[in-house]
């Protein structure tokens, strides 16, 4: 029996020290009578190696004499109290000559827990071991209680802040494990709509995860919750529970939780031996644990829809083809970002115009469906200013006034070339966005460094720079996202830029795949790419 889940008044294994014999034996006779097991020790030294016997029952309260032959109880009690394994053993002191209040007073703060004269009354001596054991279990049983508290706490925290499927498998799994310690079984519905089954061996222990069959939940569910909400529990014999789930590890009985949030949704089950659950106090933690799980897979889960609805809101704001322009090759490349950030406003834009190719590639400042949004009103917005013939920098003007009208307090940057009919000549309009990157015919390379302010502060908008081209020059436009580094300066990372596109290949699509190859892995923005080669 785990000795956390004993009542106050169960027999315990008590540790009786005293160099008479007979009083040995008429103290050990007591509690033997009163269903205790009892050690016996004939002086200091003896009862101190029965405490690191191995295969010696564990002590839960010592009875120690004063006048030892080898030692003085006063000693062996500070030796017990000094150990961190034998601290929290209870002494009872007892003496036939040190009987002073000065006696009593040294033996209680060198750290007894009572003080008896001889001679001894029975009754006196075992209701006092039955308080002293009373407080020490309760003591105990609090101090485990707030140990798995805080094991519940921090389980629940790592549930809640996981950002994938996989992180919230090993907190829900093995956090079941380390509450209970204890091998744990959970099963529940992936983010994607997959019945996975994950298994930890014990705590601190990595889960492992297999597919399940697509009934098992609801057959599991009937089982505690049926289709309710909330949490319920049931202990399932081993029969049942190796029919329902033939290939899990746990063989005996099983005591199986289900927790569901909401109606018509899939439920959240963890299983742990039987034999692991204690009291109605260990059941209530599992419950509560359940829950919290419960709850931060749903959240995982509504994330995850939002997040691919928000996706496909986003790539209809974009252009899914690029025109073909005669003498001027065009590539792009988009990657939203991971499936764990917000999705972003990066866009890119290509569009025949009375005066030649315009090409667009911009960011709304932020991260949120809201972006996005403005992004594709920016977008739209700059098709239409653009067909009705406007240069450049009047284009940003018109974006800025809509901004200031439509979505005030939003800022955005947008660069702006357009590249005149034979492609000898371009314009460049920046509103505070990344430079292009020039790459010329002899490989020289070169951020076109002339830009005004971002879009949505109310600034005016220079007219464009001008730059004349040879054949065969490319120029490069991306957004923040591909270059950006946490803990890294920007230039550090154009430079790095620049030195790739210098030694990359010449073919546009070849050049963006290497690009983003380098650049473009587990990044948590947009990222936008455009290449343009001028023949």
């Amino acid at each position: 029996m785990n000795p956390l889940s004993q009542h106050d008044g169960a027999p315990a294994v008590v540790l009786v020290v005293d160099d008479d014999a007979t009083t040995r034996y008429v103290l050990s006779s007591w509690l033997r009578r009163a269903g205790h097991t009892v050690l016996e020790g004939p002086d200091g030294t003896a009862g101190l190696e029965l405490l690191d016997l191995p295969g010696t029952p564990v002590v839960e309260a010592a009875i120690v004499d004063i006048n030892l032959p080898d030692m003085s109880g006063f000693q062996v009690c500070e030796a017990i109290k000094a150990s961190p394994r034998t601290a929290d053993i209870p002494v009872i002191h007892v003496s036939a000559v040190a009987l002073s209040p000065d006696d009593h007073a040294r033996g209680l703060q060198g750290g007894a827990d009572a003080y008896l004269n001889q001679p001894i009354d029975r009754d006196e001596m075992l209701a006092t071991l039955t308080a002293t054991l009373r407080y020490t279990r309760a003591r105990r049983r609090a101090e485990h209680l707030a140990l798995r508290l805080r094991t519940l706490n921090r389980t629940c925290l790592d549930v809640y802040k996981a950002v994938g499927f996989h992180s919230f498998a090993a907190a829900a799994t093995g956090g079941a494990a380390s509450l209970m310690s204890c091998p744990a079984t959970a099963v529940f519905l992936t983010p994607e709509g997959q019945v996975v089954h994950s298994v930890v061996p014990g705590p601190l222990e990595t889960p492992r995860l297999t597919p399940a069959r697509p009934d098992v939940l609801n057959r599991l569910s009937a089982q505690a919750l049926g289709a309710g909400t909330g949490a319920e529990i049931a202990e399932i014999p081993r029969a049942l529970w190796h029919a329902l789930m033939p290939s899990d590890p746990l063989r005996g009985d099983v005591f199986l939780i289900v927790a569901r949030t909401k109606r018509s949704r899939p439920p959240l089950c963890i299983a742990v031996p039987a034999e692991a659950l204690h009291s109605t106090e260990d059941r209530e933690l599992l419950q509560q644990l359940a829950v919290a799980s419960a709850l931060a897979l749903e959240s995982l889960r509504s994330y995850a829809e939002e997040h691919s609805l928000a996706l496909a809101l986003q790539k209809t704001f974009l252009p899914d083809r690029l025109p073909s322009v005669p003498g001027i090759e065009l590539a792009f490349r988009y990657l939203p970002a991971s499936a764990h950030a917000e999705i972003g406003g990066d866009f890119y834009e290509a569009l025949e115009t009375a005066d030649g190719l315009l090409v667009a590639i911009g960011d709304v400042v932020g991260h949120s469906l809201a972006a996005a949004t403005v992004m594709g009103e920016i977008r739209h917005a700059l098709r239409a200013y653009a067909l009705e013939g406007h240069p450049p920098h009047h284009l940003q003007t018109r974006l800025e006034f809509l901004l200031a009208h439509s979505r005030p307090g939003i800022t955005v940057t947008l660069c702006l070339i357009l590249i005149e009919p034979g492609g000898r000549r371009i314009h460049v309009s920046n509103a505070g966005h990344i430079p292009p990157l020039l790459v010329e015919p002899d490989g020289r390379v070169r951020f076109l460094q002339d830009h005004g302010p971002l879009l949505g502060l109310g600034l005016p908008h220079p007219a464009p720079t001008v730059h004349d081209t040879a054949p065969a020059t490319r120029l490069i436009m991306l957004t923040d996202g591909l270059v950006e580094e946490r803990g890294r300066d920007l230039d550090e990372s154009l430079r790095d830029f620049v030195a790739a596109v210098s030694s990359g290949p010449a073919g546009l699509e070849e050049l963006s795949d290497m690009l983003l190859r380098t650049f473009g892995t587990k990044k948590d923005d947009d990222i936008a790419l455009l290449a343009i080669r001028l023949d």
